[in-house]
């Protein structure tokens, strides 16, 4: 059975993104310049939700208007007029009626909301995952996203590539949801709602992106100083476009011989104790896989782009992009970072 189908950011920008995650502002996925909206579903679970939302907004809609309808009535037909009496109205001690009328409606309002919900919820988590599914181990770090690929043999940062999925080919996306230190939740609005990541305890979700382009999100969970800016892009591909990517991240490290000087000094410095770059003798964990860095649209979590002078500067000072991210000043020669940026330009 497969799923049903139906230039950096600034601090003033993080604010931008959480009014957009609300819906306060519109959005376009493939559009740069935009940020992303619960109105705007890409994915089944995501328009699962939106329908959702709208049914409870309907419902609650309604029992604003005929509340707050009952209250204008009321105090405009009984307001105080100068010709009533000065004693007191009549005082009415109680009505079975009425007060059954207040306790059914209401609880039948809630049974009808909750077994809505419920069956929402469990058409998203017991969907059955279709031979055809992309499997994605992600794990969650302070202040980055790792995304595992164990089928393909590919680990990457941050950038999250998943193929466009169709109701004629049905590809969704199957995540697998770790985390490395603390709490945090993975939240693409367009594509489904928030699903934590546990330490000790791994959680799953699925996405099936229905058109390609880019997809916004962020860690929704606080998870220390730089939350802020743990941000995730999500690229939903057409069959073309990640066949190119996955052959293109299966390959190892590009060695170039006209920057083996700045190679040697990340495998001899501390970088390579912290990163991985497949064919060399890096394999640090603790940092993001740098095997095909340059072919990442951002660095930091998407906290800047990713730029010879963007990496430059977060070499020298990682708190120029992120203050209080983990990754500490590398203390390097102008002469030795200059070597480090070009070699790292090579990694595509």
């Amino acid at each position: 059975m497969q799923p049903r189908h139906f230039s950096p950011p600034t601090r003033p920008s993080v604010f931008v993104l959480a009014l957009a995650c609300m819906g306060v502002m519109p959005s376009v996925a493939q559009d740069a310049l935009t940020t992303p909206s619960i109105l705007a579903p890409a994915s089944t679970p995501a328009k699962e939700i939106y329908g959702l939302s709208l049914f409870v907004l309907l419902i609650t809609g309604a029992i604003f208007v005929v509340v707050g309808g009952l209250l204008a009535f009321v105090i405009i037909r009984f307001r105080a007029r100068k010709s009533d009496a000065e004693h007191e109205p009549a005082q009415i001690y109680g009505s079975v009626r009425v007060e059954l009328a207040w306790t059914v409606i209401p609880v039948l309002i809630v049974v009808v909301l909750f077994l809505t919900t419920a069956r929402i919820i469990f058409a998203i988590q017991d969907a059955p995952e279709p031979e055809s599914a992309l499997d994605v181990t992600v794990v969650g770090h302070q202040f980055w996203w790792e995304f595992r690929y164990p089928k393909l043999n590919i680990v990457t940062a941050n950038e999250l590539h998943v193929p466009v999925s169709s109701s004629a080919d049905p590809e969704p996306t199957y995540l697998r949801l770790l985390s490395a230190d603390v709490d945090h939740s993975f939240w693409v609005p367009q594509l489904g709602g928030k699903t934590d990541l546990i330490p000790n305890h791994p959680n799953e979700m699925w996405i099936d992106p229905h058109k390609p382009g880019l997809y916004r999100g962020q860690c929704a969970q606080f998870c220390g100083i730089e939350h802020a800016l743990m941000l995730i892009r999500v690229y939903a591909d057409t069959p073309q476009q990640f066949d190119a990517w996955v052959k293109n991240q299966q390959r190892p490290a590009a060695d170039d011989a006209a920057v083996a000087a700045g190679r040697q000094v990340f495998v001899s410095e501390a970088c390579a104790s912290c990163h991985t770059i497949v064919g060399t003798s890096a394999h640090g964990t603790f940092g993001p896989d740098l095997t095909h860095l340059m072919s990442r649209a951002t660095i930091a979590a998407g906290a800047a782009t990713n730029t010879p002078e963007n990496l430059r500067a977060w070499i020298e000072n990682p708190n120029t992009f992120k203050p209080g991210a983990l990754m500490p000043a590398m203390q390097l020669t102008k002469k030795q970072t200059d070597q480090v940026v070009a070699y790292l330009t090579t990694l595509h």
